[in-house]
């Protein structure tokens, strides 16, 4: 008899569902997970909740896992965290994370899981995917020993990179965000906090994760001459305007993009196997608990997901908690 499990499907943008789901038997190289979390970032997930997927965009978009295309219905999703019930030996019974849609349980290949170690607790590694992120990025950033540094917008993605760069020696780390709540997450993280306003120039690197126009111009300013911008935002379809004029050219400032999709050439050889359990490794500090910032039940995912994408539940990363028989 085949097992029974339930996905969370995007019906169509703005409007989600249950579904029941029927698991194939797992295979000699298959395991089958338990969800125990999932987590839902207010970044990627949330536009692709909104119907904003470019269509240019809808094969670089597509997640490992996910079933439908966009905008909809489509099932997506990247941040699960289960307990293997079947599969090989070495796994069964360990905690994984696996980039998998919002989903009871699911049969994935034994390759697809990656093992949470024993000093990372399971809610908190729903995180490796955003900390993978902030890996590839500081990758291609390449920050210096002594670097003045801001990172502008303090969401869940710049958040995970403030908390990186934290571990620098002799770095000055600002977390610049218009939301003076933020102030409380950098705290928590170890690093400093401005709004747009207040932030410190003179900055060799600047990473941009605010995904807006005005983010993306303040980052430009606080750049020393020849300094960089490294942009992390993902704006969908949105068109956005730079101020290329005035200073840009005489002060030779750089805009380079940095996208998890690709490992960061600096590192490629590390592949993604290595980059994602690097990501784990250092999910062991409980300061990264500050990045989660609510939780709900798996079941309750259809009326929560709305108020995520309009702000109403104003989160980073969003907790999915998923019951003992999920």
């Amino acid at each position: 008899m085949k097992a029974a499990a339930r996905a969370f499907w995007l019906r169509t943008p703005g409007e989600g569902e249950l579904r029941e789901v029927t698991l194939p038997t797992p295979g000699e190289d298959e395991v089958l997970v338990r969800s125990l979390y999932s987590g839902v970032s207010r970044g990627t997930e949330t536009l692709v909740f909104r119907g904003q997927v470019p269509e240019s965009q809808h094969a670089a978009m597509r997640a490992p896992f996910q079933e439908g295309d966009f905008p909809g219905p489509v099932k997506y999703g990247y941040l699960s965290v289960g307990v293997v019930e079947e599969g090989p030996s070495a796994l069964k019974g360990r905690t994984v994370f696996c980039l998998h849609p919002h989903q009871t349980r699911y049969v994935v290949p034994a390759s697809a899981v990656t093992v949470v170690p024993d000093d990372v607790p399971p809610a908190r590694a729903v995180l490796a995917g955003t900390v993978e992120t902030a890996v590839n990025a500081l990758w291609d950033a390449a920050p210096l020993i002594g670097d003045r540094i801001a990172v502008v917008g303090g969401g869940m993605v710049g958040s995970s990179v403030a908390a990186l760069l934290a571990r620098f020696p002799g770095v000055r780390v600002q977390l610049v965000d218009s939301d003076p709540a933020r102030a409380e997450t950098a705290d928590a993280l170890g690093v400093g906090f401005a709004s747009p306003a207040d932030a410190l120039g003179d900055c060799d690197l600047v990473v941009h994760a605010s995904a807006t126009e005005q983010g993306l111009a303040r980052a430009l300013e606080l750049l020393r001459p020849e300094g960089t911008v490294v942009e992390l935002s993902w704006y969908g379809d949105r068109r956005v305007g730079l101020p290329l004029g005035e200073a840009f050219h005489s002060r030779r400032l750089t805009v380079r993009s940095s996208q998890v999709g690709t490992v960061s050439p600096a590192r490629a050889h590390r592949g993604y196997d290595g980059r994602l359990a690097l990501a784990l490794e250092l999910l062991a500090d409980p300061r990264l608990d500050a990045l989660i910032t609510g939780e709900s039940a798996f079941e309750e995912l259809p009326e929560v997901m709305p108020l995520l994408a309009s702000g109403e539940i104003p989160a980073l990363c969003h907790l999915v908690r998923y019951g003992k028989t999920a």
